[in-house]
């Protein structure tokens, strides 16, 4: 009997101390388990704030914007890639970098601030620089800076005040011409007088109405409006530009050779527009040209790109001048300019074309000899010899 309970006993022992341990053992594993979602749980946290750090460093890269983040004490946190490159800047550039620490100093004080940064270059260009607190619900979260090249916005700006002077300008001559010869032609009484001013008045309102279709022109190009490229061989393409500037030539008797290869040159253009720049070449070089002097238009293949070259015998451009020539507006001489008509607005016109089809126009020129405008665009391809085809 008293063995039975000693063996009873002993059992009930074992079965308690299993017990124990099973529950010890369930709590450990169950524990670990814990640990181990938790770590599971934290190196997710952990990869998805990497992932949001990589993902705004990079955004922050992307943008052609410096951006420089500051803490409360003014030190330093970040810099996009933009911003970095003015730490190592030498010369100019340097001053940017120095701007950016006078500024994040003045915002972590409380203040947003911003200066215009002038960079003299080669090339000249303009950065704003701008500084301002981060703060919420009265936490201090330190400062940032931002860095912009305002360069093209000012250019893009100064073209168009200026654009506005010179159009102004430009109408009101013809504008203030036509009030004054109306007012004079009103009370004339002498019939061949009363003719001559007439024909002022027609001038007048032709010049008017040329300075009005070169602004539509040059606005239709500018924005590319309603191109139709197809394949046209630049023969004719030179054929239309001559009949246009044949009415002036003849008038100022100033004969214009042309030099064509043997074969079709096509391009893929605009036939208006090509036609548009070659007749503003052509109008230019009769214009500059004394009588008998002759203008001469040579075509040719070079390489890939068939050229146009215009060389007229006139007075020739200055060579200070020659960059700026293809602006609008822009005048070498604004008496000759008066006398001959023009306004400066065919050489920008030539310009845009050459960009709208991939190609570019050169000058060359000598004072007292003349000029050679050269339009080159890409081929399209070479066709049998001219008059070959029905």
């Amino acid at each position: 009997m008293i063995v039975a309970l000693v063996v009873v006993a002993a059992v009930v022992g074992l079965v308690l101390v299993g017990a124990v341990a099973w529950r010890e053992h369930r709590h450990f594993v169950d524990a670990e388990e814990s640990r181990r979602r938790d770590d599971e749980l934290h190196r997710r946290h952990e990869d998805e704030v990497a992932e949001s750090e990589a993902r705004l460093r990079l955004s922050l890269d992307a943008i052609t914007q410096g951006v420089v983040m500051a803490d409360d004490t003014g030190n330093v946190l970040y810099r996009n890639s933009y911003a970095r490159q003015f730490t190592e800047a030498r010369h100019g550039e340097a001053l940017v970098e120095a701007a950016v620490a006078e500024l994040l100093a003045e915002a972590a004080r409380g203040r947003a601030v911003e200066r215009e940064v002038e960079l003299f270059g080669p090339p000249r260009r303009c950065m704003f620089v701008s500084a301002m607190p981060l703060a919420l619900e009265g936490r201090d979260y330190g400062s940032v800076a931002l860095i912009d090249d305002i360069t093209e916005p000012q250019r893009l700006d100064a073209m168009r005040r200026d654009f506005v002077a010179n159009i102004s300008h430009e109408l009101r001559t013809p504008m203030g011409a036509l009030s004054l010869l109306a007012e004079t032609l009103a009370g004339e009484r002498d019939p061949e007088v009363a003719s001559r001013l007439a024909m002022r008045v027609q001038a007048e309102a032709i010049r008017l109405s040329d300075i009005l279709d070169d602004l539509l022109e040059l606005s239709r190009i500018e924005s590319d409006e309603s191109s139709e490229r197809a394949p046209i061989a630049i023969q004719h393409v030179i054929s239309d530009a001559l009949s246009r500037a044949k009415p002036s030539a003849e008038e100022k008797e100033v004969p214009i050779e042309t030099v064509l290869p043997a074969l079709d040159l096509v391009v893929h253009a605009d036939r208006r527009q090509l036609t548009s720049a070659v007749f503003n070449l052509l109008d230019n070089a009769v214009k500059y040209s004394e009588a008998a002097r002759p203008v001469k238009v040579t075509t040719r293949l070079e390489g890939d790109w068939v050229e146009v070259e215009v060389r007229d015998q006139g007075y020739g451009i200055p060579l200070g001048h020659q960059e700026r020539i293809f602006e609008r507006f822009y005048q070498v001489d604004r008496s000759r300019e008066r006398t001959d008509g023009g306004v400066g607005l065919g050489l920008a016109i030539v310009r845009h074309v050459a960009t709208n089809h991939g190609g570019e126009v050169r000058v060359e020129s000598t004072v007292g000899e003349g000029s050679a405008f050269t339009l080159a665009v890409p081929m399209s391809e070479i066709l049998q010899p001219v008059g070959a085809r029905s």
